[in-house]
């Protein structure tokens, strides 16, 4: 069988799922991302749109200078416009709604991204339950595929995939990402693909957290890796200790709203009529 695609930028793939894991002695620092362990699953948190509400404001600026300008564009224009009056305002309208449509889906996701995009894996039942944010660039002002969208697979069917690639941006053009893909059962035909965080040695510590907690249960995993009561702040190694606050925008965005029956599932053990 051949080996699943990979993508662009694709450096190496992490430990399966039942290689050794240990926890990096190094670690001092409680990863922020853990939020919940108990005996059936391991919730990690994570954050896609780190810089929430730069679309909204840039999208507020633009709306404001394009109704601002063209009414004074309009006060401007004669009772009895000439052709070429007529084409430069067609333009400039034209101008506007084009930047319109290329802003409107990037809008809708700043709007639209949950607060975080959990991970839900269940020890008992063998299973990863994500929640999902879907979007759909092509067609900003439609329904479909827009939206959170949760999705269940197996733990076996998971790899870790490491990425990393330059661009002309900031942090020295290099950008970082670990993704979880997922083949179809028995195939090399990868069925999903989704982010699991922006940095790899990160990446890498939570996905040793995560495989030691599915080997070995919650008792495997040290104290001071267990989260904390506060879901609104965090201590961070950058600040000394300091408290940083989220940003405004993430108090704006929508709650984490699992559906029930997979909330249900996702936190328990299969009952004795579940087992096979």
């Amino acid at each position: 069988m051949e080996k699943p695609s990979r993508g662009l930028g694709w450096k190496y793939d992490l430990p399966g799922p039942y290689a050794t894991s240990t926890i990096d002695p190094k670690i001092k620092q409680r990863p922020r991302a853990v939020v919940e362990i108990n005996e059936n699953h391991l919730e990690l948190s994570r954050v896609t749109l780190k810089l929430r509400g730069v679309w909204i404001v840039t999208g507020a600026l633009t709306a404001t200078v394009a109704i601002f300008s063209t009414i004074d564009l309009f006060s401007h224009f004669p009772l009895k416009p000439n052709l070429t009056g007529l084409k430069e305002l067609t333009s400039y309208l034209i101008i506007h709604v084009i930047l319109f449509g290329l802003l409107a889906p990037y809008i809708r996701m700043d709007l639209g991204f949950p607060r975080n995009e959990p991970i839900r894996f269940n020890r008992q039942r063998r299973k990863v339950y994500f929640y999902q944010y879907r979007s759909n660039l092509l067609n900003p002002f439609g329904k479909e595929g827009w939206g959170v969208i949760p999705v269940a697979y197996d733990w076996d069917d998971l790899t870790l995939e490491a990425y990393r690639i330059y661009a002309p941006m900031g942090n020295g053009g290099l950008k970082e990402e670990v993704k979880i893909s997922i083949c179809k059962p028995g195939t090399d035909e990868i069925i999903d693909r989704v982010f699991f965080t922006d940095d790899i040695e990160e990446g890498e510590q939570y996905w040793a957290i995560v495989r030691l907690f599915m080997q070995q249960g919650p008792e495997a995993i040290p104290d001071f890796l267990h989260p904390s009561n506060n879901k609104d702040e965090f201590s961070s190694p950058n600040t000394e200790g300091k408290i940083i606050f989220r940003n405004p925008f993430d108090r704006l965005a929508p709650e984490v709203n699992w559906p029930a029956e997979m909330d249900l599932e996702s936190r328990s053990a299969p009952a004795e009529a579940e087992q096979p």
